[in-house]
């Protein structure tokens, strides 16, 4: 083959030089690839793959989660160190984005990449950030005050937040129709032993009362509530339904202070509801038997469980 051949065709093909792809091109390109694959190779290709991956376009939706969801955990993901890689890419986007980015989901990004990103976000509408140990209140403050267009958060295991956060958000972001506030399984963490570190798991909030009193005073137009392992009763669940009446979609799976007649009660005045998950518990026959605990059927009823069974 010729090596000053420049274009043409060759017997196994035509050759083409990619950095004659005009920008318009190229960007197209880039934008049907995901995030990890434009950091993990992409835009190190030259100077011009670099510059283009850094434009404004591409950069409107921030998405790790995907990327985490697809994985194993691992407890490496709690370190300092990776935080701070989910940090430095979640500041580079932020600021790549000009103002653009609406979206973010990621997981173990900090205070610091945070407040960055809500000063330079004032159009972010969703904002999914489980696991963070340490986003804290602080961060979130910014977020309400800079980001009051958001519509959708998720602070699922966020031990660091609390009903502080949850105020200031209601008050500034009126638009907010999406709240998921999961916690991990406290009931049973031994899916958690050695992956999230001891200390993080104990640190489990105990205020599920306060948080949904928050909630019902302070975010009327929720239409999706998550609250997984809450720890609230039915004073807290009373709270909601009475404040938050377009409730769609309710999820109390693990919480393990309701009943299921607390349950039923409570929600009968909200019209909207078309789905509301109801704490489900299955005991293994291999932990009780039926001729020593046949009270368990009283539980049975208590939670209004589909799959318990002896």
């Amino acid at each position: 083959m010729d090596k000053d051949n420049k274009g043409g065709d060759t017997e196994s093909g035509p050759i083409y030089n990619w950095a004659e792809l005009t920008y318009e091109c190229l960007i197209n390109i880039l934008s049907r690839l995901t995030l990890e694959e434009r950091w993990t190779g992409t835009m190190f290709v030259c100077r011009s793959w670099f510059s283009a991956c850094r434009d404004p376009i591409l950069h409107s939706v921030f998405d790790l989660q995907t990327h985490f969801d697809s994985l194993v955990e691992s407890p490496l993901w709690w370190s300092t160190d990776f935080e701070g890689r989910v940090d430095s890419m979640l500041r580079s986007v932020a600021d790549w984005s000009h103002a653009s980015l609406a979206e973010i989901k990621t997981r173990h990004c900090s205070d610091r990449s945070l407040c960055f990103a809500a000063e330079r976000c004032p159009n972010l509408q969703v904002l999914s950030i489980r696991s963070c140990p340490n986003v804290t209140d602080y961060s979130m403050c910014r977020v309400a005050f800079r980001c009051s267009q958001l519509r959708e958060l998720d602070i699922s295991y966020c031990y660091e937040i609390s009903h502080e956060s949850l105020v200031v958000i209601g008050r500034n972001c009126p638009k907010l129709k999406v709240l998921k506030r999961n916690l991990m399984n406290w009931l049973d963490p031994s899916q958690h032993i050695g992956i999230v570190p001891d200390e993080y798991l104990n640190a489990c909030p105990q205020d599920g009362d306060s948080e949904a009193a928050t909630v019902a005073i302070f975010m009327p137009n929720l239409e999706h509530l998550e609250l997984r392992f809450s720890k609230l009763t039915a004073k807290g669940l009373g709270s909601i339904c009475e404040g938050c009446l377009n409730l769609e979609w309710l999820d109390l799976s693990g919480c393990a202070n309701l009943t299921g007649r607390d349950i039923a009660n409570l929600t009968s005045n909200l019209k909207n509801l078309k789905q509301v998950i109801k704490p489900n518990f299955y005991i293994p026959r291999s932990v009780f038997h039926t001729d020593r605990y046949g009270h368990w059927s009283l539980y049975d009823e208590r939670f209004q469980t589909d799959v318990f069974r002896i």
